[in-house]
């Protein structure tokens, strides 16, 4: 058996998941290194600790900023909420159970369990990159006609756009799990002799044996394509009209309206998140997908399989489920009006006594109990000052309506909403 110099560091090897596959066919010629000399064994538990920590944490803070604040309820954040609850059904399912496939030789948790995480896991990177996808063609759209609110009756148009993204989130996940059945179906935990010390353990496989070897090779193929490869051209294509697009745009940006050139600013802003969430998703999977496609399309990869690619499948695996913690994160640093839910539900302690809401109240009890938040006072203030046209003799008028709601900005009584 090569070892290019290096000792191979088992005599099984363990995919992402930890399925199984022989790496040479004289086993007694591998240098077998037992689980506690690994460094892996140690490191990984303590990276899936923090996945699941901040991976919960952050999900579950959008999922709540979601359900408690209706001006986050538009098109963009629906897609991006159904990626929060495909990252967090992966953290729940997946990484309290896959954490110990470098730390215990063999798996304890049974076929179920087995079924369960290599289901859940497949269904997370559909919904996933389904939904990027889904994101960048919606912003393509918003780019390209940013007035059509306008021309079709603004809530009407905003209805109608969010109705389509709640359609499309629900058949991103039907597609998803329908796809995630042959994982559900054929992933088995079969028994292994390790002939070389005399040992014999239980691991987690989604390709059955019966099947033969082609099946596997046929699913990793497949998978690149359909979760990875595919996608990938389809948001480039978007992206690339999207950025013709805006540059038409910005020639004829000194004649056209105000209120249209804000939102063309407004659009890029959501384009260019989307646009991290792609970045991030794509690098996390790369290793993952090179490592896959080496491992099971390679003739000679069992032969040539050395520290170098087992390093690699290392990272590829702690990487595609890091994945599932960093939006919340890409969202925190982008995006202002998350970041200001955020800081109200899971930073509150540390915000300055006279940041926000808390001006009016001596705690974060009390600006959650008032009801009102950054994004609600942002978007009056935009209405506001889209109402009150003029130059600067009106900031005074506007201020007033902003933080004194007895009048609009022409002096008028207020609409009784009661009415409504």
């Amino acid at each position: 058996m090569a070892q290019n110099g290096s000792n191979v560091m088992a005599t099984v090897f363990f995919d992402e998941e930890g399925n199984f596959s022989l790496l040479g066919d004289d086993l007694e010629q591998v240098e077998y290194t037992p689980y506690s000399e690994r460094p892996e064994t140690y490191v990984v538990p303590v990276l899936f600790a923090l996945i699941f920590l901040a991976g919960v944490l952050g999900n579950g803070t959008l999922v709540v900023i979601f359900a408690r604040h209706r001006t986050m309820r538009n098109a963009p954040n629906t897609y991006i909420i159904s990626l929060a609850l495909g990252d967090l059904l992966v953290i729940v399912t997946c990484v309290p159970f896959t954490s110990i496939v470098y730390t215990l030789e063999s798996w304890p948790w049974g076929t179920l369990v087995c079924k369960l995480s290599e289901c859940a896991k497949d269904v997370s990177i559909g919904v996933s990159v389904f939904t990027l996808t889904a994101l960048s063609a919606e912003r393509y759209c918003a780019i390209v006609n940013p007035m059509r609110r306008h021309a079709a009756g603004r809530l009407g148009a905003r209805l109608g756009s969010r109705l389509l993204a709640v359609l499309s989130a629900a058949a991103i996940w039907a597609l998803a799990l329908l796809l995630a059945l042959p994982a559900a179906l054929y992933s088995h935990v079969p028994e292994v002799n390790l002939s070389s010390v005399n040992r014999t353990i239980q691991v987690c496989n989604p390709f059955p044996e019966y099947l033969g070897e082609g099946y596997a090779a046929f699913m990793v193929l497949f998978k690149f394509l359909t979760y990875y490869a595919v996608p990938l051209v389809i948001i480039t294509v978007f992206y690339t009209m999207m950025a013709a697009q805006l540059q038409s745009a910005a020639r004829c940006m000194p004649g056209e309206p105000q209120g249209q050139s804000a939102q063309v600013r407004a659009r890029k802003k959501v384009a260019k998140m989307v646009l991290a969430f792609v970045a991030i998703f794509f690098l996390c999977f790369l290793p993952y997908h090179v490592f896959m496609l080496w491992f099971h399309l390679y003739p000679n990869s069992r032969l040539d399989y050395n520290l170098a690619w087992h390093g690699l499948r290392i990272v590829g695996f702690c990487l595609s489920y890091i994945n599932s913690c960093v939006n919340p994160i890409t969202l925190y640093c982008v995006s202002g009006a998350f970041r200001k839910h955020f800081n109200k539900y899971l930073f509150c302690c540390c915000a300055r006594p006279g940041q926000g809401r808390a001006r009016s109240g001596s705690s974060c009890t009390a600006a959650r109990a008032d009801g009102a938040d950054h994004t609600s006072l942002a978007h009056l203030r935009s209405t506001v000052r889209g109402r009150c046209h003029g130059g600067s003799r009106h900031n005074s008028t506007v201020q007033t309506a902003l933080f004194h709601t007895d009048k609009t900005c022409d002096g008028s009584p207020p609409l009784d909403k009661s009415r409504l």
